[in-house]
């Protein structure tokens, strides 16, 4: 069944094939003349991190009501709570249907609403609109979302992408929005669209912070990956320019939560079964003529350090779903 996933993630640049690489084949190759220092502060960081279970979403009756009164489908019925796929379609058509739906995959933790083409207008420049990202906070609440788990933003997302409320665990945000709720209105203050992004998390181990000496060691053998800097280049020629650096110096740690486990590449069509924090480092490398901001995905976890230097299952995670 199809996947309608309407949360933008800034990691298309990096194809599938790069996905289905092996994680040596795509990471950060320097020289052994690199010098690696390191100078981000961590005294920020908790001591240990809880990593969690990902599992499929039962929507309760409530959420499942509410989200067909958004998306306008009253008249479709309300039906009851259930791990099966759910697809509402606006009309009966011969061939594959197209939007208006409404959906709910909670394999995927996803609820979402598409008026496809049949909107009118254009859709709210909303990215500065405070009545717009107010009334997201109310949907979102209307859903059934733990308001606590969002990230407290009065802010929209930039251009017409409408309203992203990106979750977070433990205080710490998930990664390039692979969770949490966005919506869309018209200037008609219709909704356009929405999307629910929000699976089943569970506590499953706590586990120590890796010291900047083993993220180094990880960075040292092949198992951190360059985010990309352009989604319009060519991410292997940006590994590559990197890779020529004379001398990388870490300036920043950020943690966040990641889907999925650093150097295990999911089944086909499966969703993630793991949540764990990673970090992104912000560096400059210096090539002796000019330099550059870049930023390194890299793990934060010790167990998930041993484990990638130990392991020669060296895979990378999807990024999100529907990808």
């Amino acid at each position: 069944m199809r996947k309608f996933v309407i949360v933008a993630v800034s990691w298309a640049a990096v194809s599938l094939s790069v996905l289905a690489s092996g994680l040596e084949d795509v990471s950060l190759h320097f020289s052994t003349n690199t010098m690696i220092v390191w100078q981000a502060p961590t005294n920020h960081l908790p001591k240990r991190f809880w990593a969690y279970k990902r599992l499929p979403q039962v929507f309760s009756a409530a959420a499942i009501s509410n989200g067909i009164v958004l998306a306008g489908f009253e008249k479709k019925g309300f039906p009851r709570p259930s791990t099966n796929h759910l697809v509402i379609w606006a009309d009966q058509m011969k061939g594959e249907p197209q939007p208006p739906n409404f959906a709910v995959l909670p394999d995927m933790g996803q609820m979402s609403y598409d008026l496809g083409d049949r909107a009118s207008g254009s859709p709210m420049d909303s990215a500065r609109d405070e009545a717009a990202v107010k009334r997201a906070w109310r949907c979102a609440a209307q859903l059934g979302v733990d308001l606590t788990q969002l990230v407290q933003t009065n802010a929209a997302g930039p251009g017409t992408g409408g309203v992203f409320l990106p979750r977070q665990l433990d205080g710490i945000q998930l990664f390039d929005g692979t969770e949490g709720f966005q919506i869309m209105f018209g200037k008609d203050g219709k909704v356009r669209s929405f999307c629910l992004l929000w699976p089943k998390l569970e506590r499953d181990e706590i586990c120590a912070t890796a010291s900047p000496q083993e993220i180094i060691q990880c960075i040292r053998g092949y198992k951190t990956v360059l985010v990309p800097a352009d989604e319009e280049g060519n991410y292997f020629a940006q590994v590559r320019e990197v890779a020529r650096a004379r001398r990388i110096t870490i300036t920043q740690i950020t943690p966040y939560y990641g889907e999925g486990m650093l150097g295990e590449e999911p089944r086909e069509n499966e969703p993630s079964k793991h949540v764990r924090p990673i970090a992104i480092l912000r560096a400059t490398a210096d090539f002796g003529t000019n330099a550059a901001f870049i930023r390194i995905y890299a793990p934060i976890l010790a167990s998930d350090v041993g484990r990638l230097l130990g392991s020669r299952a060296e895979r990378i995670p999807g990024r999100a779903p529907g990808k």
